[in-house]
């Protein structure tokens, strides 16, 4: 069947069937020509907890929390894809035109803050989405979270490839002071179609690389995070990302090779195919090569950083970037020694009950 055209303004151009169902909606190669880019549409997600745990030992926390379901940003490589199936939606346009709102974030936040269950600990913000894709602007559910992390005092580490987190230099700065913050930016090339072509509604890197100035000036720990680093297409690159980063004000930094699970293998095939047909095999093979010939590795620990000889050469050619440019592997310690309950909170209800 005739491939789909590329969409304006997004990462994907097709739902592939969800992994879960049984059945498969094919559309007529009619309706492939006439195709027009989907608009976002937005629903309410009545999740009655806010926190996310995970027992993975390789990805820097156990908890975290997601505003938001589903990434409007549209990054075509995204290993959260995936995570849309569950719901009932496809990895492909689903994953970022139809988009789970947790209206009730922060007050869901306080309220496991406030639980007597909740010992303090870092959480991230997001795992699986962007807490500042393009509807945070309107919405500020992510705000909203950063103001109740504020009130406790609890540490937070950010990920995001939006400049919209400038938005929130006042609250961050203020957790700063506890050493309750830091911020990595998503960076994963400095050319800008190429962004353009992989994460379409993302900010480009030019604006990425001004809010890592903007964090550091204003005093946030911050860092930036070349994930993922694609072989044969974006790994040439890393040198001159990492001094860029480190010129803008990045203090650390962490990178990781692609890995394309599940429905992901046949979306990033189809987006090589149309924009870089000519790379398409050498990229493949070399995502096999570092990946114990397969294009997913799912195993912990290995997945965030290949096997072989060119995991091995990625990983170097990043270690001597980040040594001349004086950038830390290592992300800044958070503290939890200034987490506290504040005055209200359901905590001390419940002490005043016992």
């Amino acid at each position: 069947m005739k491939a789909p055209p590329p969409l304006r303004g997004r990462g994907s151009v097709a739902n592939p069937k969800n992994r879960f169902e049984s059945i498969e909606l094919v559309p007529e190669p009619a309706e492939i020509d006439q195709v027009s880019s989907p608009s976002t549409q937005f629903h309410t997600d009545s999740s009655k907890t806010i926190i996310a745990y995970n027992d993975s030992p390789d990805v820097g926390f156990d908890a975290s929390i997601n505003p938001y379901r589903g990434c409007e940003h549209g990054c075509v490589y995204c290993y959260a894809r995936p995570t849309h199936e569950y719901l009932g939606f496809s990895a492909g346009l689903d994953f970022e035109t139809k988009i789970m709102v947790k209206e009730k974030a922060p007050e869901l936040l306080r309220e496991e803050l406030s639980s007597p269950k909740w010992g303090p600990r870092v959480l991230a913000m997001s795992g699986v989405t962007d807490c500042y894709q393009p509807i945070e602007k309107r919405l500020k559910l992510t705000r909203r979270c950063l103001e109740a992390l504020l009130e406790f005092r609890n540490p937070v580490v950010i990920v995001t490839k939006n400049f919209l987190v400038t938005r929130d230099i006042d609250l961050l700065s203020e957790l700063a002071r506890y050493q309750c913050a830091a911020v990595l930016i998503s960076l994963t090339t400095l050319d800008q179609r190429l962004s353009g072509l992989m994460e379409p509604r993302a900010s480009r890197p030019d604006r990425r690389l001004e809010a890592i100035a903007a964090l550091s000036q204003a005093g946030i720990p911050v860092g930036f995070l070349l994930a993922p680093m694609i072989p044969a297409l974006t790994d040439a690159e890393a040198p001159a990302i990492v001094q860029t980063a480190a010129r803008a004000g990045a203090g650390f930094g962490s990178y990781t090779p692609l890995r394309l699970p599940h429905a992901v293998k046949s979306l990033f095939k189809s987006w090589l195919e149309q924009h870089y047909p000519e790379k398409k095999e050498k990229v493949l093979n070399r995502i096999r090569a570092i990946r114990g010939g397969k294009l997913n590795d799912p195993n912990f620990n290995s997945r965030m950083r290949g096997e072989g000889i060119f995991a091995e050469q990625m990983a170097e050619l990043f270690r001597v970037a980040c040594k001349k440019a004086g950038i830390s592997e290592q992300r800044p310690r958070l503290s939890t020694e200034h987490f506290r309950r504040p005055s209200g909170s359901q905590l001390n209800l419940f002490h005043a009950q016992t």
